[in-house]
């Protein structure tokens, strides 16, 4: 083949060659493009990952702020509606937690309040919501209609609910308390015969002879004689010891449990107590529910070593011995797993405490019940002097004591002073004025 014809020929094909492969190249980049580099893609799969999670937690958000607005709403509404079945329903006031619980009445109530004081500020701001809200006389049309049918719902409910009384008021009724249903013990010894039971029995002994029995430390057939029959032995020390006291304080919670009454209330041999007031007042407790009633003698819990962990300290109230206290049988049958039988004593001996306090701690600390605060009770820790005599008779008890040549007494007039030291003959008196000892 000639040279000039190979060579043209040569050109030829390597310029077809060209052609095709730049050819391919096209094609194969029209169907395969080229991929992105990696970080670009992670960067891009964060920023996606980041925009749904803030997604997330704003409809989160958003769901918790509408639930919140509906329950406050709820509750309001929960409220108002209490306030409207109870026009009654008072405030409760806050006071430390600690503090034994007690009557309302034992409370002051919110300045410029009084008892409805709670009631008056929501209606208050009921008031002012519908004046804010405008409007006309229909809105409040509205919420006088709804209020009536309201109280035609609450006066059917009760209708119901007299029906059904009926049939279960035995079951339901608290039971009602009179003096048989009290277990009076108090506490005494032998030097204290003669100068202070010929008192009590010559005035209150004489309203709840069946009732009331007296504690010493010793055989005294002459006030065994004077008593009834109700003086008991319970072969304790004489001394005013720790153990001595609760020895005695022992035999009379065994003594009440055996006895089967509602209430036990136990005081001293100093103590005047108003009988007839004593019931009335216990009349205001159920003695199927846990109480415990009487009278601090002291501002604050006391604050002891706990013995079971001597790095911790334990705080309780308790009602001291020298006003007086109550316990209704309920209570009374829950302290029996660890009062009973004697066991007192060893509560007493533990804590290394007298025997009111010994009480207060196995009621409060070990059982959980709260001191019910009953202000009519006094000792002698108190000052007579600032009783109000006109309302002595609302009073449960009474007590009296010497300090050097100052008596601590009622300041009420009555008998001479010589043959009523004490002033509780000249009480006795002032509250049942036909006895032949009183002056006409």
């Amino acid at each position: 083949m000639p040279q000039h014809l190979s060579g043209g020929k040569l050109k030829k094909e390597s310029s077809t060659t060209t052609t095709t492969a730049a050819a391919v190249a096209v094609a194969s980049t029209a169907i395969c493009p080229t991929s992105p580099p990696p970080l670009l893609m992670r960067v891009k799969i964060r920023s996606l990952v980041q925009q749904g999670a803030l997604v997330c937690i704003a409809v989160t958000v958003c769901v918790l702020i509408l639930n919140n607005l509906a329950h406050g709403h709820g509750s309001d509404s929960s409220r108002d509606k209490i306030l409207k079945i109870s026009p009654r329903l008072s405030a409760v006031h806050s006071w430390p937690e600690r503090a034994p619980r007690s009557l309302n009445r034992d409370y002051d109530p919110p300045a410029g309040g009084g008892e409805n004081s709670l009631l008056g500020e929501v209606v208050t701001v009921a008031g002012t919501s519908n004046r804010l809200e405008g409007g006309g006389g229909g809105y409040l049309e509205e919420q006088r209609q709804q209020e009536e049918d309201d109280e035609e719902d609450v006066d059917e409910e009760e209708r119901r609910r007299s029906l059904l009384s009926g049939f279960v008021a035995t079951a339901t009724t608290k039971p009602s308390t009179s003096l048989d249903d009290i277990f009076i013990s108090v506490k005494t010894t032998k030097n204290f015969h003669k100068s202070r039971l010929d008192l009590v029995l010559k005035t209150w002994f004489t309203l709840a002879r069946k009732q009331t029995w007296f504690f010493s430390d010793t055989e005294d057939p002459e006030y065994q004689k004077k008593t009834g029959g109700h003086l008991v032995n319970t072969n304790c020390s004489a001394s005013h010891n720790r153990r001595a006291l609760c020895c005695k304080m022992a035999s009379e919670f065994d003594a009440f449990l055996e006895s089967n009454k509602r209430w036990w209330c136990h005081f001293d041999d100093d103590n005047y107590v108003n009988v007839g007031q004593l019931v009335n007042t216990l009349a205001d407790y159920d003695p199927l529910q846990d109480w415990y009633l009487g009278k601090p003698s002291i501002r604050a819990p006391l604050e002891i070593i706990n013995r079971d962990n001597v790095s911790q300290r334990i705080s309780f109230w308790f009602a001291t011995g020298g006003a007086g206290f109550c316990i209704s049988r309920s209570l009374g049958l829950k302290m029996m797993p660890i009062a009973g039988g004697g066991k007192f004593i060893s509560v007493g001996e533990k804590i290394r405490l007298p025997d009111d306090v010994t009480l207060g701690y196995i009621i409060e600390h070990m059982l959980g019940k709260k001191l019910t605060v009953v202000d009519e009770f006094h000792s002698h820790l108190e000052p007579m002097r600032f009783l109000n005599t006109d309302s002595l008779a609302r009073q449960v008890s009474f007590s009296y004591s010497q300090y050097g040549s100052e008596m601590n007494v009622l300041p009420i007039p009555g008998l001479d002073e010589r043959l009523d030291p004490t002033r509780l003959l000249s009480l006795h008196c002032l509250l049942f004025p036909n006895y032949h000892f009183c002056p006409t």
